[in-house]
């Protein structure tokens, strides 16, 4: 079987990140990073603790240290807009997961990265900067991704 066809409708259904006792919803972006999408969905549901960036601007991340999704660079980009998650399969730097929250530019001690823009908060946007600033005062929180739940009506 392809492997595209397996997760197309994946790709469709929405991804709920749960960041300490928030919830966003966010959607796959397929068109730009395919393989990021396809690796990471297989993931699902997946945890971790996501901290300030030290870095990056208005920003948290998720350091990953060597961990391999098994992808390379697909598009990337080094100034996201504000809910445009990147994943960033190392080189210079460590593997990682960028969200931005306000104004960022992806960067390292070791200079600018640019990531695989995999998916967009779509939903709860207007809450990220609170968030981001609560994390940035108050320390890491857990987050995790998962498939959104249908809901019915």
């Amino acid at each position: 079987m392809n492997d595209d066809t397996n997760t197309s409708s994946i790709h469709q259904q929405p991804v709920n990140i749960t960041i300490g006792d928030d919830t966003f919803t966010a959607r796959w972006e397929v068109d730009v990073s395919p393989h990021t999408c396809a690796a990471f969905q297989r993931l699902l549901p997946y945890s971790q603790k996501i901290i300030h960036a030290r870095w990056s601007g208005e920003a948290c991340w998720i350091p990953l240290g060597t961990f391999d999704l098994a992808v390379g660079p697909e598009k990337p980009i080094s100034r996201p807009k504000p809910g445009q998650i990147l994943f960033y399969p190392a080189g210079v730097s460590e593997t990682e997961i960028l969200i931005p929250y306000g104004s960022a530019r992806f960067n390292s001690v070791a200079g600018e990265l640019a990531g695989n823009h995999f998916l967009t908060i779509v939903d709860g946007l207007d809450r990220l900067q609170q968030l981001g600033r609560d994390i940035l005062w108050h320390g890491s929180r857990d987050i995790r991704f998962e498939p959104a739940s249908r809901r019915v009506g």
